[in-house]
């Protein structure tokens, strides 16, 4: 969004601190300003004469572009009062939300959260040619969801490892699958990694093959009454090649969806 005001003072100076003024600038601030009219003398100090008109230009930052559409989108949604708070971070912006309907913003596991967010990105990035990071958060919600979703991958992984079983997760965003990943490679024994497309993208975690060899050669059942162990009727294919355990198929860490590309 381009703002537009014309200026009008007795000299050019005076022309373009009320234009200023009307920007709710300061007068110290530098704009780029057209001049239309040249302050003209009085003749005989009596006759003629007319004031200096400026026009000044003020083009929208990415972050306002994002502050403005983000409360069109909660005044939409019935939600005026919600406030919104800014903080300016090196090449992006974070919103926090606050106020007592925030539960709505979040929406179920912060689906609608993320898609607000999602949408307030790409109008923050449509037209300059730079990525500006924008991040929407609520009460540090984003934050807890990160440590359940650890949580919740070294649980299924150490589940993994004792069961021999893979595990297929919920789709998810592919900033929460990363988290995933991160947590199940801190397991020693257990593999992840993305299958699906699109919405449908999930995490799978399952034994590392690696792994299973190791409880052929080391006898991990040896003296239980020759219980079976958990690999003996599964393929060692099923998961992908990863022999070093890190994370597949998942992008770089450039944001909840991953850059906005125009």
């Amino acid at each position: 969004m381009i703002k537009e005001v014309i200026g009008v003072g007795e000299t050019e100076l005076d022309a373009l601190n009320d234009a200023k003024r009307q920007l709710g600038l300061s007068e110290t601030d530098e704009v780029e300003f057209e001049l239309i009219q040249r302050a003209e003398k009085k003749k005989f100090g009596l006759f003629g004469g007319a004031p200096a008109k400026v026009k000044v230009t003020l083009k929208a930052t990415p972050e306002d572009k994002a502050e403005e559409f983000l409360r069109n989108v909660l005044d939409k949604m019935n939600l005026q009062s919600v406030e919104i708070e800014k903080k300016l971070i090196e090449g992006g912006v974070e919103f926090d939300l606050s106020g007592e309907d925030v539960g709505f913003v979040i929406g179920r596991r912060g689906e609608t959260l993320d898609s607000l967010q999602y949408l307030t990105s790409l109008v923050a990035n449509h037209a300059d040619s730079g990525y500006f990071k924008v991040t929407i958060d609520t009460g540090n919600y984003r934050e807890k969801r990160e440590k359940t979703l650890e949580i919740l991958g070294r649980k299924l992984a150490f589940k993994a490892v004792k069961t021999g079983r893979k595990t297929n997760l919920e789709p998810m965003n592919p900033y929460e699958r990363r988290i995933i990943h991160t947590a199940v490679q801190k397991v020693n024994g257990a593999i992840s990694w993305s299958e699906g497309e699109n919405a449908n993208r999930h995490v799978v975690i399952e034994p590392d093959p690696k792994a299973r060899n190791n409880f052929h050669k080391g006898g991990y059942n040896k003296g239980r009454g020759g219980r079976r162990p958990y690999n003996a009727n599964r393929s060692h294919n099923s998961a992908p090649a990863n022999p070093d355990r890190k994370p597949l198929n998942e992008g770089g860490g450039t944001g909840l969806y991953g850059r906005i590309d125009k």
